[in-house]
């Protein structure tokens, strides 16, 4: 396949946030190194982790003028020095740096192939939302069947994926989601839906589990949503798992987890997981294989942008205005 000098891409210009994302037409193809890949990128996925990167919030980082995006779907079209298995044209999805491109590079052992009879755009979310989501429930959250569990953010593209596997897992799911959202995501399997913005979070969790609280929380709001998720999880055993700060930091001192929450708080990393644990990632993702084939996981519907509306997408996801993955096209 002839590979062009350069393309276009999304070039992050500062950390004043993705207002500063640039479309340029001149950005260098990258070359694929040993055990690496170079795909031609049909779609891109959007992240709540792209517009942290883009306010420099994102540990390890790169820092600007960067090509933005790292999560990437398409056709391999050259291979690097020992990478056996993957052929040009074979279609797969990965992470990597500047997937806001018409090219990317990909280390070869962490893509994955699209599965048969799925166009690109809907395996976005394979290798980040919804081992994210696993991991959160399984592994890190320790969910068992007949437990409860408060799954925040439950229209987007990590809480849709939690609350259809938590289901499958025999759970009892509380979500939330902002009031305009609430029909998709009873329509996923929730048993009870509330208001994300509610000042009565905690109050409504407890009242809903007779006092108890949830067993698990799956907490990627940050800000004010963090104290409620603390406060709503079950005492002495309730796990919060905590994998995004969409709203901001939030803390919790020694002296809470003593005299007020006794709880179990969990962090969840994808990447280091994936760095720390291999083993535990690999029993993710043949769980993930295996909940595919169940058809408990089925093929992503993004909402699609061009390559040069990503700023306009990057705010509305900030906005929390969508459902569902976002996804860009080269």
């Amino acid at each position: 396949m002839t590979v062009p000098a350069t393309m276009r891409a999304l070039q992050q210009t500062s950390w004043n946030g993705p207002q500063d994302l640039r479309l340029i037409t001149d950005a260098q193809v990258p070359s694929p190194g040993p055990g690496e890949i170079l795909i031609r990128v049909t779609a891109a996925g959007v992240n709540f982790a792209d517009i942290d990167q883009a306010h420099g919030r994102f540990a390890g980082g790169p820092q600007p003028p960067y090509l933005a995006g790292f999560e990437g779907a398409g056709v391999v079209v050259a291979v690097g020095e020992g990478v056996a298995g993957l052929e040009p044209g074979a279609h797969v999805i990965g992470v990597g740096g500047g997937a806001f491109a018409e090219y990317m590079v990909l280390y070869a052992g962490g893509a994955l192939p699209v599965p048969a009879g799925w166009a690109d755009e809907q395996a976005l979310g394979m290798v980040v939302n919804w081992p994210t989501a696993l991991a959160a429930l399984k592994p890190q959250g320790h969910l068992t069947a007949g437990q409860t569990v408060l799954i925040h953010a439950a229209a987007g593209g990590t809480g849709q994926a939690a609350v259809k596997m938590a289901k499958h897992y025999g759970a009892r799911v509380i979500a939330t989601a902002s009031p305009g959202k609430h029909e998709v995501v009873r329509a996923l399997g929730a048993d009870h839906v509330l208001d994300s913005r509610s000042a009565d979070l905690a109050a409504d969790v407890l009242r809903l589990t007779d006092g108890a609280g949830a067993d698990l929380v799956l907490e990627s709001g940050g800000g004010v949503t963090f104290a409620a998720s603390l406060a709503a999880a079950k005492q002495v055993t309730g796990r919060v798992v905590v994998y995004g700060v969409a709203g901001g930091e939030a803390a919790i001192t020694n002296w809470e987890l003593v005299y007020k929450h006794q709880i179990h708080i969990i962090g969840l990393n994808l990447g280091t997981l994936i760095q720390a644990a291999p083993h535990i990632f690999g029993e993710v993702t043949e769980e993930l294989s295996a909940l595919i084939s169940a058809g408990v996981l089925t093929p992503g519907q993004p909402t699609m942008y061009e390559l040069g509306d990503g700023p306009k997408a990057l705010a509305t996801l900030a906005a929390r205005a969508t459902i569902g993955k976002l996804a860009l096209v080269p």
